[in-house]
């Protein structure tokens, strides 16, 4: 098959594409807000249940992080130098590829459930209620996989606004189905978490056909059936030389962080309860860091691929300090705003005063991962992968994993001690990745990765 050439187009300011990511994140954490409160409306074990179950899955969602990071990085690369049909062999890739990771991650939730969930530490009261809305969680996760796939390589081609739209159909239907399903509605009966996970099935699955519809539509892309479970082997090294490393860092740190979840499991099903609520309020934060970061990682993807590498110096340099000053200003106001938050969750007064405390501690945290979020995205999108996994396990394992046993547990610190645990970690790893960026050692990587595809 013959390489086209054409000319890139001119790529939009960074803002253009960071807001749909900013919406995108809004609502997907909305969705994991509401859907918090419900399970905590019908008991704080509930609440509890839906909190570590939903980590469970966000956990083997990293899974398609092997696919989904390398495929946004290769088809930005490919498109800055200006190879559309190079990036569309990729794109189609990415749909096997998706399928099989998909199918396997379904089946460890739906086989694993019980075994994951005690790993975790999960307290015996929250179990009988953990375990069935996990493995009712798992056929979703195909779904997922696809869905992610497809619309990191719309975010590639730069349709962010198109990926939002999708989102916006998707949470809606959820939503829609979610409360009547867990609640109950007329002669529907309510199902409580397992309602949850099927509202969550049915959205999935619309989110897969209108992707597949913008596919036809904008990009020009068709899928054949041996796409749905071929592996071609060229196309996936190249998305494997990126994914496999960031997959591993992502995955590493969702391993340590699930090390912590086991240390608050095991201060009860109180402390756990105050743990999830304070992360769905901190999650309110993180989006304006992770909305920079894959904006970034788009806009650095295309100036690799075209050359522009002292524009992505610049570019990464400026989003970083606007990043820290947001997540700073963000961070600080919803601590302000600590009580009425958490009282959205619980009416506890002793979960209200500890959940406050903890945003308080929040802030040092969240300013911390707006280094890590925005410059490793930056490292790679430029081919840099491996640095970030090596510097960056020392610090999980022995900070933020076992940091938080040691300061929760050994010491008594509790819920304070994890925080405390959380800050120092990012803050160390942002640091140690900032200056990586600071003195161009990625420049190589970026010239290697520009060579690669040229050739």
């Amino acid at each position: 098959m013959s390489t086209i050439t054409v000319v890139p187009p001119s790529r939009p300011h960074i803002v253009t594409l960071a807001w749909p990511l900013l919406v995108e994140l809004v609502l997907a954490v909305a969705i994991g807000v509401v859907g918090t409160t419900l399970a905590a409306h019908i008991s704080d074990t509930a609440g509890a249940a839906f909190a570590i179950a939903n980590q469970i899955s966000v956990t083997l969602f990293l899974l398609f992080r092997i696919v989904g990071s390398g495929i946004g990085v290769v088809i930005t690369q490919s498109l800055g130098a200006g190879q559309r049909e190079r990036a569309n062999r990729v794109a189609l890739s990415s749909v096997g590829a998706s399928t099989w990771i998909g199918a396997l991650t379904a089946l460890l939730a739906l086989a694993g459930a019980g075994p994951l969930l005690r790993l975790l530490q999960t307290p015996a009261d929250v179990l009988p209620l953990a375990i069935p809305f996990l493995a009712a969680l798992a056929p979703a996760l195909l779904f997922d996989a696809w869905n992610a796939s497809m619309a990191a390589v719309m975010r590639a081609h730069l349709r962010t606004r198109d990926t939002l739209v999708v989102l916006v159909a998707m949470h809606s239907t959820h939503l829609l189905l979610a409360v009547p399903l867990m609640a109950g509605w007329g002669p529907l009966p309510a199902l409580g978490l397992p309602g949850y996970a099927l509202a969550l099935l049915f959205s999935r699955a619309l989110g897969l056909a209108l992707h597949l519809l913008l596919w036809k539509r904008h990009l020009g892309l068709l899928t054949t059936a041996p796409d749905w479970w071929r592996l071609p082997r060229r196309e996936l090294g190249e998305v494997l030389h990126i994914g496999i490393p960031a997959a591993a860092e992502n995955i590493a740190w969702r391993l340590s962080f699930m090390v912590s979840m086991a240390a608050a499991g095991t201060l009860g099903a109180h402390a756990l309860a105050t743990h999830a609520y304070v992360q769905q309020i901190g999650s309110m934060v993180i989006v304006f860091s992770m909305a920079t970061a894959f904006a970034v990682e788009i806009m650095v993807g295309h100036m690799v691929g075209a050359g522009e590498l002292g524009a992505a110096h610049r570019l990464v340099r400026s989003a970083l300090g606007r990043g820290l000053v947001i997540s700073g200003v963000a961070s600080s106001l919803v601590a302000l705003a600590g009580g009425p938050l958490l009282g959205c969750f619980t009416s506890d007064a002793t979960i209200i005063a500890e959940g406050r405390r903890l945003l308080w501690i929040g802030v040092l945290v969240e300013l911390g991962r707006t280094f890590n979020l925005v410059v490793i995205n930056a490292l790679r999108a430029t081919g840099d992968v491996r640095f970030p996994v090596v510097a960056g396990a020392a610090s999980m394992v022995l900070i933020l994993a076992g940091g938080s046993w040691v300061l929760g547990i050994h010491f008594g610190f509790g819920l304070a001690g994890l925080y405390i645990a959380f800050a120092a970690d990012e803050w160390l790893r942002g640091l140690i990745m900032w200056r990586r960026w600071a003195v161009q050692a990625w420049v190589p990587y970026a010239r290697a990765a520009r060579r690669r595809i040229l050739r």
